[in-house]
């Protein structure tokens, strides 16, 4: 039977890919001779008008149309030309409710009763985004929320209040330059403002189901591709039981602006491709929730093309959308007709958010499970081993789960991850500590509210089993309970249980910290030291064992040792990857080579425990490079600017250009551009991307992160690989042609990069070739540079010496006198953490402790009774 299910599941999954795809391409042939009649005479008749906002937009992410850009503070992200519109559908007249050419205009929702609208307005002459309220005849407009920060894409509840979208909470998009909005809600009046969401990423476009729970979009990136899962969420309107709807556990496709379709269970969403595009624009799609949330034929485009936003249903065959300036009505089938296009005083503007101005039912109202008088929350979770892709954990085996929260950027500049990671992870994370799994593999325990939680299953050495790759929430007196690990979305509990689960017959455990470990691990303050105690005798410049370097110099942007660690795969870290649900053992501690080296059987590496806990909470937080937010933007030489290379580029170095010849007359032969690249200067990125490199490239051997060294110029890879032995190099590149191209291998008819094995990696020895006459090859001086006094040699180190002068001036935030960006500090003092009078070249700072100030400040403070 279970066979059967599984089949059966699988053709819809494939027969939905298909069909969403397809769909928008299957036009019957006739043209409707009047959609608009059609409807009105049908599904529309009780609607009368319509109202919408027109305004100019900038050609920029789909969440980024708020607020400003992190390095300029006066450079806006909004549009202006702002209108609030209401068309009358029977007489084709236009009235303006609002008409602010400097200001902007969004989101209208038009109340249960018909007779008032929602809207968000940023006034002319103003920055912020507020909630706005007028009456549908144009009379009463005044403002529900106030403040510096921006409100927007509200929606009414059925129990009197407003959900709505927010950056009071005061964080930035993890890889981009635009701040986050979460979902908040208030009273009608605008009070008892309260957060519902605690996602590190954007929460967007809330909207009220008939049950009575707020569908919206969630982006999140928890170990996984920061540019793949933005897909459908709900939650009750008191903010619990926050759920998966459709999409999480499958890359690709911004899945938003989602709302009901009368008479059916299914929603109408935008199906915006990739990584979604400006204001939303995509498909106009329907979604499904009946085979549950990770069946993919559960999701089918209507729409011929994907140049729509924002749109609404009337019925099941009955949709109205925005395309562009103009408003279209379109029917199942994707076939379309002009409601209205902006004429041209309008002025440079898209139209949005079409909504009827008509009365309509109330939703279910359910009750509020918070206590706001709470600290905390509960999980319950059942059976720890009930899940997918938990092959090979025997029972009792899990004895532990570590909690870790997922830490919000107060500041970020660039689509990348650096200098947080190399092709990792794009964020820091906090470990609380853990919490007992009893012997049936549940588990009960206290939870802070109103944070972003994830969970790592331990055994008894405490390494990591597996590993959540969302996060959860709980409200403040909320319990919530999970069935299994990974569990199907499409089980329930049983009703029958032969037992209780025993961690339900006890009271919930207290969350029991690490005491004598960092919380938020720090490489090179904390990591570091121990590879220093431990390793660095056999893997220094010196004694370069297996071709590794594990020693903390500074390269460009990295250390040498965690740029060696992350290339030769010993983290086991699986982020920046479209996938989920990872085998178990595979990620962090339980899966780290790195790991395993330390906990014995190396050698005569003997760490203590406490530095082995070290390295295992640092793995199981991403294996980050930094342990502060304080080092975005900073400490590199050819760092990034929004995804730009603007950072101390040294490229225009006179020193730098000096270099570059000597590559051109002195390696070419051997580093032929096309077939074995090496990096040429300090910024050179050696043809690789910045953020999505792959792990198994033998360019990474040559990447300017690793051949130049800006602590010990003269330790350079760059300049020892080519160096005479008699010099003090390693002589292994000689003036012919002596390193071997990378090994390449044929694969569907393309040629591949083979991977990087540990031990493998770096300079290749030269091969000597015997004489024909059958003698021994004597000993032979090799190398390029037969001694320092080469003036190509001298060349090479200059620009070396030169990094590491800007280096020192620049400074990194493991380098004394370091100071965070300006843009670091502005925010900071947004925020309310730092006075207004602090001066970053007068004032000392503490920034690991001012980042901690940061993270606490969203700790959920009680109501009182």
């Amino acid at each position: 039977m279970y066979r059967r299910i599984y089949y059966r599941s699988f053709a819809l999954t494939f027969a939905g890919i298909a069909l969403s795809w397809i769909a928008p391409t299957l036009a019957r042939g006739e043209k409707p001779a009047d959609l608009q009649a059609q409807f009105l005479a049908g599904p529309m008749r009780d609607v009368e008008e319509i109202v919408f906002a027109a305004r100019s937009i900038l050609p920029e992410h789909w969440y980024a149309n708020i607020g400003y850009w992190a390095t300029d503070r006066c450079k806006p992200m909004y549009g202006k030309f702002g209108k609030l519109c209401k068309l009358n559908l029977r007489t084709g007249k236009l009235a303006l409710l609002i008409d602010d050419p400097a200001g902007s205009v969004r989101d209208p929702a038009v109340h249960y009763d018909g007779k008032r609208i929602l809207f968000s307005y940023r006034k002319g002459g103003t920055e912020n985004y507020l909630l706005y309220l007028i009456n549908s005849d144009g009379t009463g407009l005044r403002s529900i929320t106030d403040g510096k920060f921006d409100d927007f894409e509200p929606c009414w509840l059925p129990d009197g209040g407003i959900a709505f979208v927010t950056t009071r909470a005061k964080r930035w998009v993890q890889c981009w330059s635009t701040q986050v909005g979460n979902i908040w809600r208030c009273d009608a009046d605008g009070g008892q403002i309260r957060p519902l969401s605690a996602n590190i990423e954007q929460d967007n476009t809330p909207w009220v189901l008939s049950d009575g729970r707020i569908l919206y979009t969630r982006w999140e990136y928890i170990d996984r591709s920061q540019v793949h899962f933005h897909h459908l969420w709900t939650m009750y309107t008191d903010g619990t039981e926050q759920s998966v709807f459709f999409g999480n556990l499958h890359p690709g496709g911004l899945f938003i602006d989602a709302r009901p379709i009368p008479g059916s269970r299914d929603v109408i969403i935008i199906h915006s491709p990739a990584h979604g595009r400006t204001e939303h624009h995509g498909f106009v799609a329907r979604v499904s929730p009946q085979q549950g949330p990770d069946v993919l034929g559960n999701l089918v485009n209507i729409s011929k093309h994907d140049n729509y936003r924002d749109p609404w249903a009337f019925s099941t065959n009955a949709f109205m959308a925005a395309e562009k300036e103009r408003l279209v009505l379109m029917n199942d089938r994707g076939e379309t007709t002009a409601l209205f296009t902006a004429p041209k005083e309008f002025g440079p503007v898209w139209l949005h958010e079409p909504r009827p101005i008509v009365a309509h039912p109330v939703e279910f109202a359910t009750s509020s499970r918070v206590d706001l008088t709470k600290p905390t929350g509960r999980y319950l979770l059942e059976d720890v081993y009930r899940g997918r892709n938990m092959s090979g954990i025997r029972p009792g085996e899990i004895k532990k789960l570590m909690v870790i929260e997922s830490l919000p950027k107060p500041i970020n500049f660039t689509g990348g991850m650096d200098p947080l990671s190399y092709v990792g992870t794009f964020t820091l994370e906090r470990v609380l500590g853990t919490v007992p799994v009893e012997s049936d593999g549940s588990a009960f325990f206290e939870a802070p509210a109103l944070r972003s939680l994830l969970f790592v299953a331990l055994d008894d050495k405490d390494l990591a089993i597996k590993r959540m790759q969302s996060f959860t929430t709980v409200q403040p007196g909320e319990t919530a309970g999970c069935i299994g690990c990974h569990e199907h979305r499409t089980i329930a509990p049983p009703t029958i249980r032969r037992s209780i689960p025993l961690a339900s017959r006890r009271r919930a455990s207290a969350i029991e910290p690490f005491r004598d470990v960092p919380d938020v691990p720090d490489f090179p303050r904390d990591v570091q030291p121990i590879l220093d105690r431990n390793c660095l005798r056999c893997h220094d410049y010196d004694r370069r064992d297996g071709g590794v370097i594990l020693s903390g110099d500074h390269g460009p942007m990295f250390s040498h040792s965690y740029y060696s660690l992350t290339v030769w795969r010993q983290l086991a870290d699986g982020r920046n990857e479209p996938r989920s649900n990872y085998a178990p053992r595979t990620l962090g501690s339980g899966g780290s080579p790195l790991m395993k080296l330390l906990a014995g059987g190396h050698y005569d590496v003997k760490p203590t425990e406490r530095e082995c806990r070290i390295v295992r909470l640092w793995l199981d937080i991403g294996a980050p490079y930094p342990g502060t937010y304080a080092s975005l933007g900073t400490g590199s030489i050819g760092g990034y600017i929004n995804n730009a290379e603007t950072l101390n580029n040294d490229r225009d170095w006179p020193e730098s250009r000096a270099a570059e010849s000597v590559f051109t007359r002195r390696c070419a032969t051997c580093h032929d551009p096309r077939t074995n690249p090496i990096a040429r200067t300090l910024s050179d990125e050696n043809g690789l991307s910045f953020w999505q490199a792959s792990l198994g490239d033998r360019r990474l051997e040559f990447s300017r992160h690793i051949i130049y060294n800006l602590s010990r110029p003269e330790k350079s890879l760059a300049l020892l690989a080519p160096l005479a032995r008699s010099a003090g190099g390693y002589g292994r590149c000689v003036a012919t042609k002596s390193l071997h191209p990378p090994a390449r291998h044929e694969k569907d008819g393309k040629k591949k990069s083979s991977p990087l094995p540990l031990g493998e990696v770096g300079w290749a020895e030269p091969k000597r070739v015997p004489p024909k006459d059958g003698s021994t090859v004597p000993p032979a001086e090799e190398g390029v540079f037969l001694t320092t006094a080469d003036p190509d040699y001298r060349l090479l180190l200059a620009m070396c010496e030169a990094g590491k002068r800007r280096l020192q001036e620049v400074k990194r935030f493991d380098m004394p006198g370091f100071k965070p960006r300006e843009e670091y500090i502005r925010e900071m003092k947004r925020y309310q953490l730092l006075p207004e009078t602090f001066d970053i070249n007068k004032d000392p700072l503490d920034f690991y402790q001012l980042d901690r100030r940061y993270w606490d400040s969203f700790i959920y403070q009680p109501a009182k009774r």
